[in-house]
């Protein structure tokens, strides 16, 4: 079997290789963020996105921001990545962020390494063929913050649902804010389509600040597509004519039925051409 490798602070190891002490603060303390990163025709998707986003929530987590951590640099250590592991043309790409080890709740140092993944797709955006099943998980609610909007480490709340998802049988589940408005599912930003208009949760709302939730707007944008961000209640899905979800690697995902609703899927296949288009 051929080695597969990731990339620890700019250095090509194997993945079979110890990476993290014990006392590596991302797995004591989920002192960390990540980035999910889409390889789509041999093209690394909205990168420069993500590392806005990564840097963003740096700053939110007080890190420090090592002025190597740019574009140029990361895109091209992806590339080497990828190129050792022969992940192409489509790949997940992860880029993990944490704070250096020392000391327990409060830190010893802002410093950070990082840590880059890559595993192979088979595949471009390509619409689900059968609409999601989702309903709402309820039992936790997502607290309203600064931290709501960044990709930490401590993905709790997305694991309890997750685990609601298999027990209710469905595809996904709609997270509710503590406001009791829904703002996201469990990996994804949601959007609401009716008579032609969009829908989506603003990031005051406490939704992950989604990237592809920023593509899916500039594309709706571009085409003319009257977008308003404004908050999801049980009225605004019950009522929708389309529901879609958005997220870095499946771009989007029509939801076939919320409880006793039905959906179609017409604006969701429409904004998957448009990504793909991206792609070349």
């Amino acid at each position: 079997m051929k080695d597969k490798y990731c990339i620890l602070n700019g250095h090509l190891i194997s993945i079979y290789e110890p990476a993290v002490a014990f006392s590596n603060r991302a797995f004591r303390y989920g002192d960390s963020l990540f980035e999910t990163i889409r390889l789509c025709n041999n093209r690394i998707m909205f990168l420069r996105d993500h590392i806005l986003r990564l840097r963003l929530g740096m700053t939110v987590l007080r890190m420090n921001v090592p002025a190597e951590f740019n574009y140029e640099n990361v895109n091209e250590l992806i590339i080497q990545l990828l190129k050792h592991n022969s992940h192409a043309p489509n790949a997940r790409i992860r880029l993990t962020i944490f704070r250096n080890e020392g000391g327990y709740y409060t830190p010893e140092s802002n410093d950070i390494s990082f840590l880059i993944e890559s595993e192979e797709l088979d595949q471009v955006y390509t619409l689900n063929s059968k609409g999601l099943w989702m309903d709402i998980y309820g039992d936790t609610k997502k607290p309203i913050n600064k931290l709501a909007n960044i990709k930490s480490g401590n993905a709790l709340l997305f694991v309890l649902a997750g685990l609601a998802k298999q027990s209710m049988k469905l595809d996904d589940c709609f997270i509710i804010n503590e406001l009791g408005n829904v703002c996201e599912s469990i990996s994804a930003n949601v959007f609401v389509v009716k008579n032609g208009t969009l829908y989506t949760a603003p990031l005051s709302e406490g939704c992950v600040a989604g990237i592809m939730r920023k593509q899916i707007m500039n594309l709706a944008t571009e085409n003319k597509i009257l977008t308003f961000e404004s908050p999801i209640t049980m009225n605004t899905l019950m009522n929708g004519d389309e529901v879609f979800l958005t997220s870095s690697i499946k771009g989007v995902e029509w939801v076939g039925q919320f409880k006793q609703k039905f959906y179609t899927n017409h604006m969701a296949q429409l904004f998957i051409e448009k990504l793909n288009k991206l792609t070349h």
